[in-house]
């Protein structure tokens, strides 16, 4: 499979040049291309998955293709738009919509960019509470941490990343709403790589972020705590069917296998966990 993240000004004309052949990346003329249009942020789960999916249909081979949120709702915009005299249904570039949350497939599927219908939930992220593999007194839980006025905590910027966001919701509700629960005991980063550099660096004592990026930093990290669910929502993660789907077939096919105990093994090893109600 082929990482590529690019931006929105480009993303359409290298999809389709390779899809055509003509660029960096060569597909063997016996094999069926599928194509995903994902967010750079699901990379880890996305190829997992891809792999997986392979190995079970040999005649195929799955192209990754990475955009921000926004860079993927302006690609397929453009695709479905000015280009609609090159694209019709079933002759479309790309297969599966998978970005990061669920706030894109939502606005896609009010413009029926993706066929609404199809919309499949298959992972969800949630909050964890971790320390550095090495640290032999740790805290047992969210709630000895409130208690422990003493302790450190290394967190996402609210105003930047979802995870600083989900994070400042959860503390606030941990706390009851006090404020004064985290008064000066905050150690601010930008995003969570900031978060996991500044615990490692001794800037804090524990840290929070989603299972996966705990999951990424294994052997430098451990997890602790797993936020609970009545005070945090996890973010769940869906994928759909891009409305101009060459093979709409293969696409439920796809959709189909991320549901199954196989894959839902992989989604659960590298940290996400699965969404309770599951749509049929």
């Amino acid at each position: 499979m082929t990482r590529k993240l690019l931006t929105s000004g480009v993303l359409l004309v290298l999809l389709v040049t390779v899809l055509l052949g003509g660029g960096a990346i060569s597909i063997a003329s016996a094999s069926e291309a599928f194509v995903i249009a994902g967010s750079p942020s699901m990379t880890d789960l996305l190829m997992a998955l891809g792999a997986a999916f392979e190995a079970k249909h040999p005649g195929v081979r799955v192209r990754i293709h990475y955009g921000s949120g926004l860079e993927l709702r302006q690609m397929i915009a453009t695709m479905e738009n000015r280009d609609r005299t090159k694209y019709f249904i079933g002759s479309g570039p790309i297969h599966i919509v998978a970005p990061g949350g669920d706030e894109v497939i939502t606005r896609l599927a009010m413009r029926y960019y993706v066929l609404p219908e199809s919309r499949t939930s298959y992972a969800t992220a949630s909050l964890v509470l971790v320390v550095p593999e090495s640290l032999v007194d740790a805290p047992s839980s969210f709630e000895a941490v409130a208690k422990d006025g003493r302790t450190r905590i290394a967190v996402a910027d609210p105003k930047l990343t979802v995870l600083g966001q989900k994070t400042d919701e959860f503390l606030r509700a941990l706390a009851g709403g006090r404020t004064t629960t985290w008064a000066d005991r905050l150690d601010v980063a930008t995003d969570a790589t900031g978060v996991l550099d500044h615990l490692l660096n001794g800037k804090a004592d524990v840290a929070i972020v989603f299972g996966p990026e705990a999951v990424r930093e294994a052997d430098r990290v451990r997890v602790i705590a797993v936020a609970p669910e009545q005070l945090d929502r996890p973010v769940t993660h869906s994928m759909a069917m891009e409305r101009y789907c060459p093979d709409r077939a293969l696409c439920d096919e796809f959709l189909g296998f991320i549901r199954t105990p196989e894959a839902e093994s992989i989604i659960k090893q590298l940290g996400y966990g699965l969404p309770k109600h599951r749509d049929d």
